[in-house]
C-alpha cells in the first residue's frame, strides 16, 4: 500500500509541489503506511490561487444549469466508485468501511443538493421611492474561495463546502488535513473526469497546515475562507482575516449534551445515544460529551445502555461487522485516557471499557474500549473538554431547570439533543438549549437540505439548506434611475 505517491492538484493536474519532499499518511488500524504525498509549498499556494483568478470570471459567467450539469456528473462519478472510495477512507482515517460508505453517499447528497440550489439564486425587485428608478437586488459569486477541512469526516466536510461554492459560481483552493489527503485528492479527480475547467478546483497537501493558511489568509484575492475544526484554530483565522476582510465561515468546537427525561421512550433514547456517541468512534463534533439522566429512570437507562455498548465489535474497519475502529492516533488516545483517569480520579465509577483495547487482531495502540462512567459531576474534564472519544459519561438531574443550566453550562453551542414524550416540554427545551442545532427524540440530526451550524464559540455561518450557498455570494443593490 505505501508504494502509492500523490502529488497535490493544481490547476487541473497532479504536481509534486516545488519543494519535492513528501510526507506519509498512514493507516490508523495497522500502522502502515498508506500513500505518500508531495508536501505543497507557499509558491504551490499562491500558483492555485493564480489558477483559480484566471478562470474565475469564466466560472461566474458560466449557466446556472452547466454548473449543474457538471457537479452532478461528479456526484455520479462518486457513486459509481464508492466502494473504492469508501475504502480508501477507511485506510487513511480509520472508520468502519459502512461508515465510510455512508459518509461518501452523504457528501454526494450535498453535491446533488447544491447542484440544484445554483439554479435557484433568485434576486428581488424593490418598490421605489419615486417612478424615475428601479430597485434590483442581484447576488453573484464572492469570488476565489479556500476551504480547510478536517481528519474525521475526510470526504463529506469538503463535499458540503465544494458542492456550495462551485454551484455559487465561485473558485476554490482546498487543502485537506494532513491525516486524511487522499479522500480529497480523490474527489479533485471525479470532478476533473466530470469536466471541472481546469483552475476551479485545487487541492493542497501539506504536513504542515500554517504555510497555506499563511498565504491565503494575506491573499486579498482570497474572499471566502470555509473551516471546520477546532475552535482555536477557528480563532486564529477569525484573527487574521480581518487584514483583508475575507468572510468566514466556521464550524468549530462542540460539547453535546444529551437529556433523558423521566417520560421518555428509554429504547429510543439508548438507540439515539449509541448513535450519536459511538459513530466515528466519538471522534464527530457532534458526538454526545454529557449524558443527563432524570434520576427516576437513570438505574434503567444506565443498564440499556452498558448492554449495548457491551456488544459493539472492536477492530480494522475493513473487516467485516467492525463497529469501533481505531481513534485517528496516538495524541487522540492520550487525551481519551487523561479524561478517563481524571474522572476515576474524581470519583466516578467505572462500568464498562476504561483502557486502551489491545488484541490478536488490534495492531496499534489507537484502539480504545467503549466507555461508560457514571457518578460524573461538572468538576470532571469529560464534562468540560471535547473528548472525541469513545466515552459515555453518565450525569443525573431532577429539575428541568436545573438541567437547562448545566446543560448551557459551556462556551459552545454546536448540538444538543432532548428525550421525551411531554410535547410541551418538548418545545421548551428546543427554545431553552443554547445551541444552533437542537434533536428533540433525534439523535440522528445531519440532512443536506437543513441548515447546519454552531453559536457562541462552536462558529459562525450555516452548511447546507437552502442558505448554506449563501456563504458564498454577494448581494449587490442596483439603483437604476433617470427612467421617467
Amino acid at each position: 500500500m505505501g508504494d502509492r505517491t500523490y502529488g497535490s492538484y493544481v490547476a487541473g493536474e497532479m504536481q509534486d509541489g516545488a519543494s519535492r519532499s513528501t510526507f506519509a499518511v498512514f493507516n490508523p488500524a495497522t500502522g502502515q503506511i498508506v500513500a505518500n504525498v508531495a508536501t505543497a509549498t507557499a509558491d504551490d499556494v499562491r500558483d492555485a490561487i493564480d489558477a483559480a483568478e484566471a478562470v474565475a470570471p469564466q466560472w461566474a459567467r458560466t449557466p446556472a444549469h452547466e454548473r449543474s450539469r457538471i457537479i452532478r456528473a461528479a456526484a455520479a462519478i462518486m457513486t459509481a466508485r464508492i466502494d473504492e472510495l469508501a475504502r480508501l477512507l477507511t485506510e487513511e482515517q480509520g472508520k468502519p468501511l459502512e461508515q465510510a460508505k455512508g459518509e461518501i453517499t452523504y457528501g454526494v447528497e450535498f453535491l446533488e443538493w447544491f447542484a440544484e440550489e445554483g439554479r435557484r439564486v433568485h434576486g428581488m425587485t424593490i418598490p421605489p421611492t419615486t417612478n424615475s428608478k428601479r430597485i434590483v437586488v442581484t447576488k453573484q459569486p464572492i469570488g476565489i474561495t479556500a476551504a480547510i477541512t478536517p481528519w474525521n469526516f475526510p470526504s463529506a466536510q469538503l463535499l458540503r463546502k465544494l458542492g456550495a461554492a462551485l454551484a455559487a459560481g465561485c473558485t476554490m483552493v482546498a487543502k485537506p488535513a494532513e491525516a486524511t489527503p487522499l479522500s480529497a485528492l480523490e474527489i479533485a479527480r471525479c470532478f476533473e473526469e466530470a469536466g471541472l475547467p481546469r483552475g476551479v478546483l485545487s487541492v493542497l497537501c501539506s504536513a504542515d497546515p500554517h504555510e497555506f493558511a499563511d498565504v491565503v489568509m494575506n491573499d486579498s484575492r482570497v474572499r471566502a475562507i470555509s473551516f471546520t475544526g477546532s475552535t482555536e484554530v477557528g480563532k486564529i483565522l477569525m484573527r487574521s482575516s480581518a487584514d483583508t476582510m475575507k468572510r468566514v465561515s466556521l464550524e468549530v468546537g462542540g460539547h453535546a449534551p444529551l437529556i433523558v427525561f423521566d417520560d421518555a421512550d428509554l429504547e429510543a433514547a439508548v438507540a439515539g445515544t449509541m448513535a450519536s456517541k459511538f459513530r466515528n468512534m466519538g471522534q464527530v463534533c457532534v458526538s454526545v460529551n454529557r449524558i443527563f439522566v432524570h434520576e427516576a429512570v437513570a438505574a434503567d437507562f444506565t443498564e440499556r445502555l452498558r448492554r449495548a455498548m457491551s456488544d459493539l465489535p472492536i477492530g480494522n474497519g475493513l473487516s467485516d461487522g467492525i463497529k469501533v475502529g481505531p481513534l485517528i492516533g496516538p495524541e487522540a488516545i492520550e487525551k481519551v485516557e487523561r479524561h478517563v483517569s481524571d474522572a476515576l480520579d474524581r470519583g466516578a465509577q467505572l462500568l464498562l471499557g476504561g483502557s486502551v483495547a489491545t488484541g490478536d487482531a488490534l495492531h496499534t495502540k489507537n484502539y480504545f474500549e467503549p466507555t461508560l462512567l457514571v457518578n460524573v459531576d461538572e468538576s470532571m474534564l469529560v464534562t468540560r473538554e471535547e473528548t472525541f472519544g469513545p466515552v459515555a459519561p453518565i450525569l443525573t438531574f431532577t429539575d428541568e431547570g436545573d438541567v437547562i443550566e448545566r446543560a448551557n453550562r459551556t462556551p459552545f453551542g454546536l448540538t444538543a439533543y432532548c428525550f421525551t414524550r411531554d410535547l410541551n416540554r418538548a418545545i421548551r427545551m428546543g427554545e431553552a438549549l443554547d445551541y444552533g442545532t437542537v434533536g428533540i427524540n433525534d439523535a440522528s440530526i445531519s440532512a443536506v437540505q437543513a441548515p447546519f451550524g454552531g453559536i457562541k464559540e462552536s462558529g459562525l455561518g450555516r452548511e447546507g439548506g437552502s442558505m448554506g450557498i449563501d456563504e458564498f455570494l454577494d448581494v449587490k443593490y442596483l439603483s437604476i434611475g433617470n427612467l421617467s
